[in-house]
């Protein structure tokens, strides 16, 4: 099986943003997507294709255009969340980003009626109904496909960053779990989802593509939900491994460093540089540790097995990153990282918003849209 990978500007970026749709007198979801969708796409379905339907009917997805700069996405998507906005108001509905709802109960809500996402409940069930979660995917732009997996395999020793930084889902279904990130145990219960194959050679991609659609375990390549994973039709890097976020400056932030580390990736390659590995269950352990402890992580840091408090590494990181960030004009975008370490990450947020409220998670929906409304946190 061949795999052809599309051609790509080096290092554009593209951000796929998860928004819940709330009551605005209860805090619980609403299924009222295809409300919304319908009149933003019009009578033609033409209208901004940047609003997309998602598996669940209290979802919907912002999705900017590829562009050469982070800050041109973040307009994309502000622009579309003002759209979407503009329906839900009438409809006392409010927009809301976390990795989970805080207390609404997953066997209370809709599938789209689209055929594909029917088949995937048929198929996972149980754990498949259980996805009341929402993320954000940022996809970079490669060039050369043959820089694909070795940057993948850099990226994995990142992913203990992203998602301490990006956790947002301490809650599920009205109770206080412990983690930082939820939702990133609850995906990988998905039976291709979680994290990637750490494969050598893109002949490897293809022999495992072709061995799960033979299988019927994949329909599309698209039907493998790894934390990282190639878009070949796109010719871009995907990282999944993110919490939906409350801002869109968080939301800004997180993608920077995604494009940052991609782009440095690929200049090491191109200077004949070896990129950085760790053994798979490294990896393993460090998302664990970030889905758990969150900015409170003790995260391994290379093959040695070396250790850090993933807020010491942090600030390290992205003073390297920085001429990267210059370069890529997201310099503004990645400096509010600090922002993030400085405020706390939304998990550590919503946390504090429910001690001062004596544990009511109506609060922490309410916490979240405003900070979605005002753009920081709060």
């Amino acid at each position: 099986m061949t795999i052809p990978f599309a051609k790509s500007p080096r290092s554009s970026v593209g951000i796929e943003w998860e928004i819940a749709l709330v009551d605005r007198d209860t805090g619980d979801l609403r299924q009222v997507a295809q409300t919304i969708l319908d009149q933003v796409h019009g009578p033609g379905g033409e209208d901004n294709p940047g609003v997309a339907q998602e598996l669940l009917l209290n979802t919907v997805e912002l999705v900017s255009q590829p562009h050469a700069t982070i800050r041109e996405c973040g307009q994309d998507l502000a622009r579309y969340a003002e759209l979407v906005t503009a329906v839900a108001d009438p409809l006392r509905v409010d927009l809301m980003a976390a990795g989970t709802h805080p207390f609404a109960q997953w066997h209370h809500q809709k599938v789209t009626n689209k055929e594909r996402y029917q088949r995937l409940i048929d198929r996972t069930q149980w754990w498949g109904r259980q996805m009341l979660i929402y993320g954000v995917h940022t996809h970079v732009g490669v060039e050369d496909r043959d820089k694909v997996l070795p940057i993948m395999g850099a990226l994995a020793c990142y992913l203990p960053h992203l998602q301490s930084l990006s956790g947002a889902s301490p809650y599920w279904g009205g109770e206080a779990t412990g983690y930082a990130s939820n939702r990133a145990l609850m995906f990988q219960q998905l039976p291709t989802a979680g994290l990637p194959f750490q494969f050598q050679r893109w002949e490897e991609l293809e022999g495992y593509v072709a061995d799960m659609l033979h299988t019927g375990v994949i329909d599309l390549f698209n039907e493998i939900r790894w934390d990282i994973r190639p878009s070949p039709k796109l010719g871009t890097i995907e990282v999944r491994v993110c919490d939906s976020l409350p801002t869109l400056m968080e939301v800004e932030a997180v993608s920077a460093l995604v494009q940052c580390l991609v782009e440095e990736a690929s200049g090491i390659l191109d200077a004949g540089g070896e990129l950085p590995t760790m053994p798979t269950w490294f990896v393993q352990e460090n998302k664990w540790r970030s889905a758990r402890y969150g900015m409170d992580a003790i995260i391994i840091l290379n093959r040695a097995g070396d250790e850090q408090l993933v807020t010491e590494h942090l600030p390290v990181l992205l003073q390297r990153l920085e001429p990267v960030a210059a370069r890529l004009g997201c310099l503004e975008q990645l400096d509010a990282i600090h922002t993030i370490i400085r405020k706390g990450a939304s998990y550590q947020r919503q946390r504090a918003v429910a001690r001062r409220n004596a544990g009511d998670l109506s609060a922490v929906v309410a916490a979240l849209v405003r900070e979605m409304q005002a753009n920081r946190p709060l």
